[in-house]
C-alpha cells in the first residue's frame, strides 16, 4: 500500500495542489517538477525512520513521480480551460 500511495497517489496530489496554487501552467509544472521529488524523499525519510532507504532510493523513483505529478497539472489544466462551443452560427 505504500509504494502505491508514494508512486502514484501523491504525485497526482502534488500536480492538483500545485495546479490551485498557481494559475499559470508554467509555475505549476515548476512546482510539481520540484516538488514531487522533494515531497517523495521526505515521505521516504518519515517512513522509514530506520535508514535502510536512501536518497538514491528517491532519486532512482522521481522520473516516474515526475511526470506522474507532470501529466496530472497539465490533465488538470486542459480540463479547466476547455470552451464551450455553440451549435449553429451563433446568430
Amino acid at each position: 500500500m505504500k509504494p502505491l500511495l508514494i508512486l502514484v497517489l501523491l504525485p497526482v496530489l502534488i500536480g492538483v495542489v500545485s495546479n490551485t496554487l498557481f494559475r499559470a501552467i508554467k509555475s505549476a509544472t515548476f512546482a510539481a517538477t520540484l516538488g514531487a521529488p522533494i515531497v517523495v524523499y521526505l515521505c521516504l525519510k518519515f517512513l522509514d525512520p530506520d535508514g535502510t532507504w536512501s536518497w538514491l532510493a528517491a532519486l532512482l523513483v522521481s522520473p516516474l513521480v515526475i511526470s506522474m505529478a507532470l501529466v496530472t497539472v497539465l490533465l488538470w489544466f486542459g480540463r479547466q480551460r476547455t470552451r464551450n462551443r455553440r451549435h449553429g452560427n451563433g446568430a
